[in-house]
């Protein structure tokens, strides 16, 4: 459980650092409580995109990722930021990611940002 929350948290901080540094991924609210708030629901879809639909995509774009020795991760990774992006405008999260190589850059920065944190915090298990 400890090490959910700790990706959870990891997450969010990665999102927000996307958030932060990309004009076109907006997360708008009232209140950073607001902010904040969305900011960890968008990171628990992210986790739950990530852990749910990213493992299939991988697997059915096997022969592209290896004919590009990897780098069609990139392409994986918008793909995932952009369906949290989706799913968390139907929920009516403040959460927008515009167009398809802003989440390219986006998925960059989030799998830097996210990498680094979660070698920095702890792992509980």
């Amino acid at each position: 459980m400890m090490n959910f929350l700790v990706k959870t948290i990891a997450n969010a901080g990665a999102l927000a650092v996307a958030v932060w540094l990309l004009d076109k991924i907006t997360l708008t609210g009232e209140s950073t409580g607001k902010k904040v708030g969305t900011l960890l629901l968008v990171a628990l879809i992210f986790g739950l995109v990530n852990f749910l639909v990213k493992p299939l995509v991988k697997l059915l774009s096997l022969p592209l990722l290896i004919l590009t020795l990897g780098l069609f991760t990139l392409v994986v990774n918008a793909l995932m930021l952009l369906l949290t992006s989706w799913l968390a405008d139907k929920v009516d999260l403040s959460f927008h990611v515009e167009g398809f190589w802003t989440a390219v850059l986006g998925g960059l920065i989030i799998s830097i940002v996210s990498w680094a944190l979660n070698v920095v915090l702890p792992d509980g298990d």
